[in-house]
C-alpha cells in the first residue's frame, strides 16, 4: 500500500505537470523501474481506501487543486490544467510513474519524508497497466454534513423513573454502552450546581437553606424555572457566554481607533427579553446599527493577511458560531482538516463585500473573483446580483429558517456542553462530526425549534433531566472514546470565581464598563409609551443612502414651562456627535461608526424658559474597503443622520422633544430646515424599538455586581476571561501557572480580602463563630464541621480579628470544592 503522504503529494503535482501524458523517462530510465505486480489489483481493497486517506483533501469532495479532481474515474483521467496523470495500459510512460519512481532527480515524488518503495511502485504500475479499473458506483464527492436537516423523532416509551424524554433517550444510549444509571445528586449539590449554571452565583444560604427544607416533589424544576425567570441575573451571567462567541468586549483593540464596534445593548436586551434564537442569529446576519459589531469584526491597522479582513471575518464568526463549522483553514487555502473549500469562505465573505472579492490564496492574489454562495447548496442560494443589504437578508432567512436543521443542533451542542461539560459532538466546532447520541441531539433541536427557539425553554429541558442531575465524573484533562456516565466536573469560570469573591467581600465593582442602560431592557415594555415620534434628519434628502463626508450642526430652541425633574436623551448618530445645551458641553459620542443609542442624563443643563440644543454630528469617509480591490472599493460618501428623543418631565407636565424638521441647520443668521429622512426603523441602521426603550428608561442606577459588565482585570485574565478578539467558544479548562501565581499572591485578590475581611470584622466582631459558619455557606454551601469550625475558630480569633477572616477567605477559596463545580 502506498505511503499516505507519497501519493497526496504526486496527485497535488499531477495537476502543474506537462500536458502530455507520456514521461520524460529516456529508455534506460525506464529499463530501472519496478515491474508491475503480477496480482490483479482491486480498487476498492487496494486503490480506494489510498484515496480515501490521502488524496481526497485536495482533490475530491468539492476540491480540485490545480484543476486536478479525482471524484470520479472520468476526472481523474482528465487531469489538471496542462496534462493528465497517466494512460491506462501505459505504466512506463505515465507521468505519475515518473515522479513517484525516484528516477528523475528534479521530479522525484515526495520530495520530502520517506520514498515510495519499488513494491509500491510496482502496485500502482499494475493498476495502470491493467485498465486502472474503477468501479463506476464509487466516487468521492463531497458528502452531504452531518446534522445538517431538520428531521423529526420519537423518543422511547417512558419506563419507571424516566419519564423525562432526555432521561428516555439517555437510557436508551445506556443500554447500548452498557451504562447504568446512579442516584441523583442530594438537593445540596443541586441547588449549588444549577445556581451556578442559570444565574452565575452561589446560592445565598437563605434561599439555599429554605430550598433543602422544601419537601414538595417539584422543588428543582420549580428552583430551575425560578431562576431562568430572574431576567436580571440571567442577563448579566450569559452576557460572558455570548460576548466570548460574538468577540464582544469593552476595551482592547479597535475601540480606540473606532475599528470596533460593541453590540452589548442589543445583546444584554436580547438576553433579557429571551429573544428567540431564531429571531436573535438572524438579527446578528442581517443586522441593524446596535447589532452590526458583530459582522463588522475589527478593522485591524496596518498589514492584515488577506484571510482576516473584515467580510472574511464576517463569514469566520457566521459559521463558527452558528453553524459549528471552522473556516479558518479555509480562509487561506482548502482545508485539511475538512471538506470546506478557499471558494466556500470567499463565496460566504462576499455577501459581506461591497463589491466583488479576489480569492487570495495564502494571502497571493489569483486573479479570481469569488462567487457569491452559501456553504450549503442544499439549504438554499445567494442571489449575488443584488445589494449587500438584500445578500444579508437572504441568508439570514436560510440560516434561521426551518430548512436548516444546523442552527438548532448547533446551539444545543453548545448548551449541553456548557452544562455537561462535554458536548454530544465534539469538539464543538466540528459540527460535521456524528453525535455519541444522534437521538439526543435530533430530539432536542427539533423539540427547541418547535417550541419557538425559545433558549430558556431549551434549558430547562436539559436542566430539569435525571442526566443533568447525575453525580459529576471527571474526564480528566483529555477525553478519549467518551462514554456519557454523567456532567463532568467543571471549573468557575473567571466572572463565576470573582463574582463570587466581591459577594464575599461584601462589595461591587466600582462601575460598568459595558456602555448602556439597563433599565432599557428590563423595564417593561408596556410603560416605555412616549408621546412623540422621532425621525432621522441630515441637511440634505436621501442622507440614509449616501452623503458627503463633513459636519452639520443642528440647533434647536426648546421653551420649558418649569425647571425640569428629569431630562434625559437618546441620541444616535452616524458617524459621531457632540451635544451642546445652553452652549455648554453635555455629552460626546467620541467613536467612529458610533450609530449606537447613548442614554444621557441631561437634567443639569436644562433651565426654565428659552433653552439652546445643538448637536454637531460628523459624516466621517468609510474606513473598511480594503478587503476589496482598488476599483471596486466604496466611494467616500457614506449614510448619514441624527435620530434624538428628549424625555423632559417635570411632575405630570410633559415637555418632550425630538429630531424632525423642526431643527435647522446652517448659519445662524440663515437657518435651513432639517431634511426628514425617516423614521425609527430606516435602514442602514433600523434601531427601532430599541431606541425607544432606551429613551424611556430611568438612569440606570442598579448596582454593579457582576463581572461580565466590566473589563477584565488581572484576576480575571489570569482565570481565563479572553481578548475576545478571536471567538472563544470553549475556554481553556486546564489550570496555568500564571493561575497558581495570581491565586496565591496576586494583588487584585489580596485587595479584595484585605478589605472584606475588615468590613466583616466591623459587622460582626463580637460573633466569630456566626461569622464563620457564614463564610462557609456562602462559599461552600454548607455549614462547617465540628472540626472546620474549631481550626477556623483559632485562625480567626475571639473577637475576630481582621487577619484572621482574611487568612480564612484565603483558605476557603483555594479549596476544590468552593473551586469547581461538581
Amino acid at each position: 500500500m502506498f505511503h499516505a503522504a507519497s501519493l497526496l503529494a504526486v496527485l497535488v503535482l499531477l495537476a502543474g505537470a506537462t500536458s502530455t501524458a507520456h514521461a520524460a523517462l529516456p529508455p534506460e530510465k525506464r529499463a530501472q523501474l519496478p515491474a508491475p505486480a503480477r496480482e490483479r489489483v482491486d480498487f476498492v481493497r487496494d486503490i480506494q481506501p489510498i484515496f480515501e486517506a490521502s488524496c481526497v483533501q485536495c482533490h475530491a469532495r468539492g476540491k480540485n487543486k490545480g484543476d486536478f479532481s479525482l471524484e470520479t474515474r472520468r476526472d481523474f483521467l482528465e487531469g489538471g490544467e496542462t496534462g493528465v496523470p497517466a494512460v491506462a495500459g501505459k505504466s512506463a510512460e505515465s507521468l505519475v510513474i515518473e515522479m513517484i519512481s525516484g528516477l528523475t532527480p528534479d521530479n522525484v515524488m515526495p520530495q520530502k519524508g520517506k520514498k515510495l518503495t519499488p513494491a509500491q511502485v510496482s502496485l500502482f504500475r499494475a493498476w495502470i497497466d491493467q485498465g486502472m479499473p474503477w468501479p463506476q458506483e464509487i466516487t468521492f464527492f463531497k458528502h452531504e454534513p452531518a446534522n445538517l436537516r431538520a428531521r423529526g423523532l420519537t423518543p422511547p416509551p417512558a419506563k419507571a423513573g424516566l419519564d423525562h424524554p432526555v432521561d428516555r433517550l439517555v437510557d436508551a444510549y445506556f443500554t447500548q454502552k452498557n451504562g447504568r444509571w446512579a442516584p441523583p445528586v442530594d438537593d445540596r449539590l443541586f441547588a449549588r450546581r444549577v445556581w451556578l449554571d442559570v444565574v452565575g452565583l452561589l446560592p445565598p444560604p437563605a434561599a439555599l437553606e429554605s430550598f433543602v427544607a422544601d419537601r414538595a416533589p417539584d422543588k428543582r424544576a420549580r428552583l430551575v424555572e425560578r431562576l431562568l425567570a430572574d431576567d436580571q441575573r440571567y442577563a448579566e451571567h450569559w452576557l460572558s457566554f455570548w460576548n466570548d462567541l460574538l468577540r464582544n468586549d469593552y476595551k482592547g483593540t479597535g475601540y480606540i481607533d473606532g475599528g470596533r464596534k460593541q453590540i452589548t445593548g442589543w445583546l444584554y436586551s436580547a438576553l433579557a427579553r429571551n429573544l428567540p434564537y431564531d429571531q436573535f442569529v438572524a438579527q446578528l446576519i442581517n443586522p441593524g446599527a446596535e447589532a452590526e459589531g458583530f459582522t463588522k469584526g475589527i478593522l485591524w491597522r496596518g498589514a492584515v493577511n488577506a484571510s482576516m479582513v473584515p467580510p472574511m471575518q464576517a463569514a469566520q464568526g457566521i459559521a463558527q458560531v452558528f453553524l459549528g463549522v471552522n473556516l479558518k483553514c479555509a480562509s487561506c487555502h482548502d482545508s485539511f482538516i475538512n471538506e470546506y473549500t478557499l471558494k466556500d469562505s470567499y463565496g460566504l465573505a462576499s455577501i459581506y463585500a461591497d463589491g466583488p472579492l479576489e480569492i487570495a490564496e495564502c494571502d497571493k492574489p489569483t486573479g479570481h473573483t469569488a462567487r457569491v454562495k452559501f456553504l450549503y447548496d442544499e439549504l438554499g442560494a445567494i442571489d449575488g446580483s443584488v445589494a449587500p443589504a438584500d445578500r444579508k437578508q437572504q441568508l439570514a432567512a436560510i440560516i434561521a429558517g426551518p430548512k436548516n436543521g444546523r442552527l438548532p443542533r448547533t446551539v444545543v451542542n453548545r448548551l449541553w456542553q456548557r452544562f455537561m461539560g462535554y458536548g454530544l459532538v465534539e469538539p464543538v466546532d466540528e459540527m460535521d462530526h456524528p453525535a455519541w447520541s444522534p437521538a439526543l441531539l435530533d430530539w432536542l433541536a427539533e423539540d427547541f425549534a418547535a417550541h419557538g427557539y425559545n433558549l430558556k425553554h431549551l434549558m430547562t429541558r436539559i436542566l430539569t433531566s435525571r442526566a443533568y442531575q447525575l453525580p459529576s465524573v471527571s474526564l480528566g484533562e483529555t477525553e478519549e472514546n467518551f462514554v456519557f456516565r454523567g456532567p463532568a466536573v467543571r471549573r468557575l469560570s473567571a466572572e463565576q470565581f470573582s463574582d463570587a469573591v466581591v459577594t464575599l467581600a461584601r462589595t461591587q465593582y466600582a462601575r460598568t464598563d459595558a456602555k448602556f442602560n439597563r433599565q432599557a431592557a428590563l423595564q417593561s415594555q408596556e410603560k416605555s409609551a412616549l408621546p412623540l415620534q422621532p425621525r432621522w434628519i441630515w441637511s440634505t434628502p436621501g442622507a440614509e443612502v449616501k452623503t458627503k463626508p463633513g459636519q452639520v450642526i443642528f440647533r434647536r430652541e426648546v421653551t420649558l414651562a418649569e425647571a425640569p425633574t428629569e431630562a434625559v436623551i437618546a441620541i444616535a448618530a452616524d458617524d459621531n456627535y457632540t451635544l451642546k445645551i445652553n452652549g455648554k458641553n453635555a455629552a460626546a459620542s467620541g467613536r467612529r461608526n458610533s450609530t449606537l443609542t447613548d442614554f444621557l442624563d441631561v437634567a443639569a443643563h436644562f433651565k426654565p424658559g428659552a433653552n439652546t440644543v445643538e448637536v454637531t454630528v460628523a459624516n466621517l469617509p468609510p474606513d473598511d474597503g480594503r478587503a476589496l480591490a482598488p476599483e471596486a472599493r466604496p466611494p467616500t460618501d457614506s449614510p448619514a443622520g441624527l435620530l434624538l428623543y428628549a424625555r423632559i418631565r417635570a411632575a405630570d407636565t410633559v415637555m418632550d422633544f425630538v429630531s424632525d424638521r423642526t431643527w435647522t441647520h446652517g448659519p445662524a443668521a440663515t437657518p435651513a430646515p432639517a431634511e426628514e429622512l425617516g423614521g425609527i426603523d430606516l435602514a442602514p441602521w433600523r434601531l427601532g424599538r430599541h431606541f425607544l426603550d432606551v429613551a424611556a428608561a430611568t438612569k440606570d442606577t442598579l448596582p454593579v455586581q457582576r463581572a461580565a459588565l466590566v473589563a477584565a482585570d488581572p484576576l480575571m485574565v489570569a482565570l481565563g476571561r479572553p481578548n475576545r478578539e478571536q471567538i472563544v467558544t470553549v475556554r481553556q479548562s486546564t489550570a496555568t501557572t500564571l493561575q497558581a501565581l495570581e491565586l496565591t499572591n496576586g494583588n487584585t485578590l489580596a485587595a479584595l480580602f484585605k478589605d472584606g475581611a475588615e468590613r466583616i470584622v466591623t459587622a460582626q466582631p463580637d460573633q466569630p463563630a456566626a461569622l464563620i459558619t457564614t463564610l462557609y455557606q456562602q462559599t461552600l454551601s454548607r455549614k462547617p464541621t465540628a472540626a472546620e469550625l474549631t481550626v477556623a475558630s483559632r485562625l480567626v480569633g475571639s473577637p475576630a480579628k481582621a487577619e484572621g477572616v482574611e487568612d480564612l477567605l484565603w483558605a476557603l477559596t483555594m479549596l476544590p470544592e468552593f473551586q469547581l463545580i461538581y
